[in-house]
């Protein structure tokens, strides 16, 4: 009997590391490309040092309609043959990795640094040096597009009031945009790098601030991750609560995304109220745990917080005028000729182009693919409770703020649900040592769309090893080719439609 070249494994497994297959560089490349060719999708592609001048890189494919993982890996040394140019979807991954361990994709399209960071640790400093002088771009390094009436535009990195930094280069023809190359790192802080030796008493709060408004779909990824390797029972009352914050959190953001959209086409009657009903969303947050982005709740067995018989009360209450007031304001926009004129056939992001690179959450679903960790992979209170998939066609503006609208009604119909038939029982549940050379995958579906933690310990039960993909990951790539051949005065309403964080890549 053949075996396998990959191991299948469901969100939240544990497996021990010397189970998983190590594959020549050609078997590794031919199976990415068949995974990911069928429907599959990298959800994670890191490298990690083995012995000197050797790094074991790992492979987590996503195989939703199948509702598992895959997971490979294969060991390299300096250099090997990219495998972008057969799986598109390894493109950025690719070029992180080069990045941080001098390991070079030879071929590779575009190959230079997404966050110009040092490399993990400091023998592998002169090599990464050699490799950065000698193949990698420079910094300033950008693509160029020639001819008569060509024209570059840049933005950034520094922005307008609080905009997180990131620096945006346009080659244009008058106003039409030939090529948007987006260039990120300002914002990285070494949080991966830090994570290396844990879990500690800082942890939980590296993982609330990788991308902050996300605090609670990054810590629920890492707890899970934690539960899974201690082999801790979450009580489902914890669980159910994990839920309605997850939600709560799609719910603010959802809101004020579509007040900026508003607000980037100069229709302040949306834009003045979303802002306003943003706060009011975080406010129940903030009421369930005294935080209003959701911190110091979500911990390793359960939660800090829990939810008695008055504040569900007041919770559906404060639920039921806050989504009253978000449809009366979001069913302006819809009803304003001039708002749909400017959001229909902006920035279209096909369905097939989605697919060839992996974009994930509503910028997805904008394109009519029907991807969410919540219902294909699910975790936590979502296998017990099911949430539906909201989807629409066009991949233009208008979808992608249609979809939020889409998922701002299911997600308050969810949390009604959960507070209706919130299970009694504890809320925490102690998680003892983890299990030593182990990993595991865990998924969440943050409000950009999946969030992929994937932790691998070493033989004492420690962090030998943490990787973070943020949706934003996935994305930005999605951003710059949306703007191919659109006017260049649209590209802030392409970037707001998407909204992705600086600080959620910058890792």
């Amino acid at each position: 009997m053949e075996l396998s070249p990959y191991m299948n494994i469901f969100n939240g497994e544990t497996v021990k590391l010397e189970r998983v297959p190590v594959l020549d560089i050609e078997e590794f490349r031919e199976t990415l490309v068949v995974l990911t060719g069928k429907n599959g999708r990298i959800s994670s592609m890191f490298g990690m040092p083995v012995e000197y001048n050797m790094i074991r890189i790992f492979a987590i494919v996503a195989k939703d309609l199948q509702g598992n993982l895959c997971l490979l890996s294969t060991e390299v040394g300096d250099t090997y043959k990219s495998f972008t140019p057969d799986c598109p979807q390894a493109h950025w991954f690719e070029r992180e990795i080069a990045e941080q361990w001098g390991v070079i994709p030879a071929g590779h399209p575009w190959l230079k640094p997404i966050r110009f960071h040092k490399a993990y640790s400091e023998e592998r400093d002169a090599w990464k040096r050699k490799a950065d002088n000698e193949i990698l771009p420079g910094v300033t390094d950008y693509y160029k597009v020639t001819g008569e009436e060509i024209h570059e535009v840049a933005v950034g990195p520094v922005h307008a009031g609080i905009i997180e930094p990131g620096h945006f280069r346009f080659q244009c023809h008058g106003e039409t945009v030939f090529n948007l190359e987006i260039s990120l790192g300002y914002q990285h802080r070494g949080i991966e790098r830090k994570l290396v030796g844990g879990p500690d008493i800082k942890t939980v709060h590296y993982m609330e601030t990788a991308a902050g408004d996300t605090t609670i779909g990054h810590a629920t990824a890492y707890c899970e991750a934690l539960e899974s390797l201690s082999k801790c029972s979450v009580p489902l009352r914890a669980q159910a609560i994990r839920g309605i914050l997850l939600e709560l959190e799609r719910l603010a953001n959802h809101t004020g995304d579509l007040g900026a959209l508003a607000s980037d086409v100069a229709y302040l009657p949306t834009s003045s109220f979303c802002g306003r009903i943003r706060g009011d969303f975080l406010n129940i947050t903030g009421l369930i745990c005294g935080n209003r982005f959701g911190r110091n709740v979500v911990r390793p067995g359960g939660v800090m917080f829990d939810i008695d018989d008055a504040m569900k009360s007041e919770i559906l209450k404060r639920l039921d005028a806050s989504f009253k007031d978000t449809e009366n304001a979001v069913d302006l926009l819809w009803d304003n000729p001039s708002v749909q004129s400017r959001f229909e056939e902006c920035g279209k992001l096909s369905r097939e182009l989605c697919m060839q690179i992996g974009a994930v959450g509503p910028a997805a679903r904008a394109s009519g693919i029907e991807r969410d960790v919540r219902y294909d992979l699910p975790s936590g209170i979502f296998r017990f409770s099911q949430i539906s998939v909201s989807t629409y066609h066009t991949g233009d503006v208008f979808s992608r703020a249609f979809v939020r609208m889409l998922e701002i009604r299911n997600s308050v119909k969810y949390i009604r649900e959960q507070l209706e038939n919130l299970p009694e029982g504890k809320i925490l549940e102690e998680c003892g040592n983890l299990e030593p050379d182990s990993l595991t995958v865990t998924l969440a579906e943050g409000w950009r769309g999946e969030i992929c933690h994937t932790a691998i310990t070493d033989s004492k039960g420690h962090f030998e090893h943490y990787k973070i993909v943020d949706p934003s990951f996935h994305n930005w790539f999605a951003l710059a080719n949306v703007l191919k051949n659109e006017q260049i005065y649209n590209f802030p309403l392409c970037n707001k439609s998407f909204n992705l964080s600086y600080c959620g890549h910058d890792l």
